[in-house]
């Protein structure tokens, strides 16, 4: 808008001063020149609208003759100012000069196709993201169920290898039973210096590969009982066998469920049999066995005279364990 103003400074002048010096000449030369004067009032007149124009000045303000025939130039830079002091104070809320037209019913359906076309290309992405989720979670099922196929492959593995240390800890107990017990034909005793409870040995026996001692009958009770006292004396010690009557009571049976056909019971001393028992002379003031009843349901062997005595099994006691041979 300076910019404006001083080029109107610049030019308004010098037209002035032109149209002043032609107005002397014009006067001597009114003759031959009057027409000519005319012409150039003319295109000053035009040339000065065309630059107000360009300029943006107001085209109402131009030249006024006097009553002489003289040209009156009014200035505009005064009004210029006025008006820029009007447009600077002028409010915010002045109406737009240029107001935005109305949207058609064509703006409007370009609009809503312009959305419906973003609409679907969001639903596009996400379409591919859902295709990508999904090949990730096929990815990790499958993933998954290789971890489960190797899991159970591996426990698989351990149920082995812990059947294969049973066995071999079987093996490795029968072995040391025959090689450190007592071996009497098919069978080996050995005796355990642990005091466990009845079922308690019979399950370190079986884990052994064994079971707690069954003497089928004479021989092998003697034998048992010359194997017990010397490797206790010159103590007595009761000893676990795998008889009990838990069952029935009365019924005694062997660890591997079979009907006991031998026994070999303490009996105490009486003037009426005549003679002394074997396990009288050892435990006189002792009284015949079984007397427990249905508290004492487990046989044990004392290490001196190989006699049997009903205990209760929760007692702890001594075991002799019997392996294959």
């Amino acid at each position: 808008m300076q910019a404006a103003w001083l080029l109107g400074a610049l030019v308004v002048p010098q037209l002035l001063s032109f149209g002043h010096g032609a107005r002397g000449p014009g006067r001597e030369w009114e003759g031959g020149w009057g027409g000519a004067l005319e012409e150039e009032r003319e295109r000053e007149s035009l040339t000065l609208k065309n630059l107000q124009e360009a300029l943006g000045l107001p085209t109402g303000v131009g030249k006024e003759e006097n009553s002489e025939g003289k040209e009156v130039w009014e200035t505009t830079e005064t009004q210029g100012e006025e008006e820029e002091e009007e447009a600077t104070t002028a409010p915010s809320s002045s109406p737009n000069p240029f107001p935005s037209p109305s949207p058609t019913a064509e703006d409007t359906i370009t609009y809503i196709l312009g959305r419906l076309a973003s609409l679907d290309a969001g639903l596009h992405q996400l379409h591919i993201r859902l295709h990508v989720l999904d090949t990730r979670v096929v990815e990790l099922t499958q993933g998954l169920r290789k971890l489960r196929d190797a899991a159970s492959d591996t426990r698989d593995s351990v149920e082995a290898l812990k059947e294969v240390q049973v066995r071999a800890e079987q093996e490795h107990g029968r072995l040391e039973g025959c090689l450190k017990g007592l071996r009497l034909g098919h069978k080996c005793f050995l005796l355990s210096r642990d005091f466990e409870t009845q079922a308690a040995a019979q399950a370190r026996c079986k884990a052994r590969g064994g079971s707690l001692a069954q003497p089928a009958d004479r021989q092998q009770m003697d034998a048992l009982s010359r194997y017990l006292r010397a490797a206790l004396a010159p103590y007595n010690w009761p000893v676990w066998l795998g008889v009990h009557d838990r069952r029935s009571e009365g019924l005694y049976l062997f660890e591997n469920g079979q009907r006991v056909s031998f026994f070999a019971w303490h009996r105490a001393f009486s003037p009426e049999s005549g003679g002394v028992p074997p396990s009288a002379a050892s435990h006189p003031l002792s009284p015949d066995q079984p007397n427990g009843g249905v508290l004492e349901n487990c046989v044990a062997q004392a290490s001196d005279d190989g006699s049997w005595w009903d205990h209760d099994c929760e007692r702890r006691l001594y075991f002799v364990c019997e392996f294959p041979f």
